[in-house]
């Protein structure tokens, strides 16, 4: 069995923007390195300062060195069909693999990571970076942050990790049913292990326990797994990788709650790689406030964070168009209404639809009292209902409870006979949730699908 032990440098830290400034290769047999490449590459762009006093090479040094495309099929045939050993292997296998594709050659190899066999085989180390490790095992690492000396120092490590797997480590990552070639170089295999194939929730921490990422899944397992396949090369991949040192969990009864505790969670936690979950909120929402002279107004406006809504549009159009239905129903003031912006009073009372608030001829008391009137019919219009679901055992159901329009919280339960003293008690016993127009939606999406699950408050 060959091995191809590499070590390479960069431009920076992910190959889809970045290019490859020096390789080293040494091809071992299991027992020793019986051939060496080593090269400096022309990345065809600036090396940057910072990686400059990293690695000491600079634009001087890889002005006359080849590009990459001139030793691609050599690199390519020292490869292919070897296992590939290198430290974070992801690293090094995912540029290799992409400037490779971008030559015309690709590269399918089965890879072992010398981090993630460390923490096996040599357990309780204070630190797995090779600088580290090299330290504590006594390996000489001479120009360290250069190809050579780094695959020179690699292939010793490599040599020791073989030599003291008595538990037949190597073996074990190698099999093909084996996630160890694919899962970041700090996570445990046995976090993954005790995943259950239920829905949940879970949660990637770094190695100080910050949580850097919240996710939902109707398999846990699977779904964390996913994370893991693949080598795309962009950066907020690597680096999202290279943070993940723990997972937790928690199991919820169905899909539907795990993406209401997902929603909750990213709010509540903020992680800095849930991007998409931060960027929704809904964008215009309708208000009601009194003016000076007493009359009540209501008003389409931009969603603000700490103000009451007495409901929710996702765009502008939707809610002048909800907002023209109040006004037409209950003949309120399309001018008080700020649909209508001239200073005279509004067309409507020119033809007899509006009293006449806009010119002070209707009085406050009668005009807020048909448009209280208005919003109490608006608040009765609002759906209530629970969702009765499966839980997360045999003997329990889940229960989801939707307000006024509002989602109040879900929960578990055991009493199979729920329904003769209603919801009240279950009510009391459920974990109270923030509600916005997402997951309403959700809920609402869900209801009309399975009208089975429905039971109406």
């Amino acid at each position: 069995m060959l091995y191809a032990v590499v070590d390479i440098e960069t431009t920076g830290g992910h190959a889809s923007a970045n290019g490859i400034t020096e390789v080293a290769i040494n091809i071992h047999d299991d027992n020793k390195i019986v051939e060496s490449f080593t090269t400096l590459i022309n990345p065809k762009r600036d090396v940057p300062v910072y990686i400059t006093a990293l690695t000491g090479i600079d634009n001087e040094m890889l002005r006359d060195a080849p590009v990459f495309e001139d030793v691609a099929l050599q690199i390519y045939q020292l490869l292919n069909n070897k296992i590939f050993v290198a430290h974070n292997v992801n690293f090094d296998y995912s540029f290799l693999k992409h400037h490779l594709a971008a030559a015309g050659y690709d590269l399918q190899c089965r890879k072992l990571c010398t981090v993630r066999m460390s923490r096996k085989i040599f357990p309780g180390k204070v630190s797995y970076s090779l600088g580290k490790l090299c330290n504590a095992l006594q390996i000489p690492l001479q120009n360290r942050h250069r190809a050579a000396g780094d695959a020179d120092a690699t292939s010793i490590l490599f040599n020791l990790l073989l030599q003291h797997d008595a538990e037949g480590v190597v073996a074990e990552m190698l099999k093909k049913t084996s996630k160890e070639q694919v899962l970041p170089p700090n996570l445990d295999k046995a976090a993954i292990l005790k995943l259950p194939n239920q829905p949940g929730v879970y949660y990637f921490k770094d190695s100080k326990g910050k949580i850097v990422y919240v996710g939902k899944a109707k398999d846990l397992k699977k779904r964390v797994t996913s994370h893991f396949t693949g080598n795309q090369p962009n950066r907020q991949r690597q680096e999202f990788l290279r943070t993940i040192h723990h997972i937790d969990y928690v199991i919820c009864g169905t899909e539907l709650m795990a993406l209401i505790l997902e929603a909750n969670e990213i709010k509540r936690l903020w992680p800095e790689n849930n991007r998409a979950m931060k960027r929704y909120e809904h964008k215009y929402d309708l208000y009601v406030f009194e003016d000076q002279n007493g009359y009540l107004r209501l008003a389409i406006d931009k969603h603000k964070q700490n103000n009451k809504a007495l409901q929710s549009f996702n765009n502008l159009l939707e809610g002048y168009n909800f907002l023209n239905q109040i006004i037409d129903k209950y003949q309120l003031c399309a001018r008080l209404c700020y649909l209508q912006k001239t200073a005279t009073k509004c067309k409507a009372h020119e033809n007899g639809q509006c009293f006449g608030a806009c010119s002070g001829i209707e009085t406050v008391a009668v005009y807020n009292k048909r448009l209280n009137a208005a919003l109490e019919d608006l608040q009765n219009m609002q759906p209530s209902f629970a969702l009765i679901d499966e839980g997360r055992k045999d003997e329990e159901l889940s229960c989801l409870i939707v307000e006024k329009g509002k989602f109040y919280g879900m929960g578990y339960f055991t009493d199979k006979n729920y329904l003769s003293d209603g919801l009240a008690p279950i009510k009391e016993n459920l974990s109270i949730y923030q509600s916005n127009s997402y997951i309403l939606n959700l809920i609402l999406n869900h209801a009309e699908l399975h009208p089975q699950k429905l039971y109406k408050l």
